[in-house]
């Protein structure tokens, strides 16, 4: 098993497909998802350890719905430029599928 395979486990099915991508847009698009994919991997050990409960704690229903919280913070960063990673798939994708 490579590091991506750990990384990702048996989660393969939420990478975003490289396969028939016939324009820019959809290679910047598919960019982006992996770019937000990753970030939200990134994040949620930080929000792990925050308490749910206390006085204006969620309690089950915050530990429920944080993992959503943290894929849209994910998705949000890069939309807005995150960390430059999409710009390097997207790169790599141009390049593995002729579209430079």
């Amino acid at each position: 098993m490579n590091e991506l395979e750990a990384l990702v486990g048996s989660n393969q099915s939420a990478l975003p497909s490289v396969n028939n991508i016939k324009d820019k847009e959809s290679a910047r698009r598919v960019a982006e998802e992996f770019e937000a994919m990753f970030l939200s991997q990134m994040l949620a050990p930080m929000f792990e350890p925050l308490e749910t409960d206390g006085l204006t704690g969620g309690g089950a229903a915050e530990r429920a719905f944080r993992p959503m919280l943290v894929e849209e913070y994910a998705k949000e960063m890069a939309q807005q430029g995150g960390i430059g990673l999409a710009d390097q798939v997207y790169t790599e994708i141009l390049r593995m599928q002729g579209l430079e």
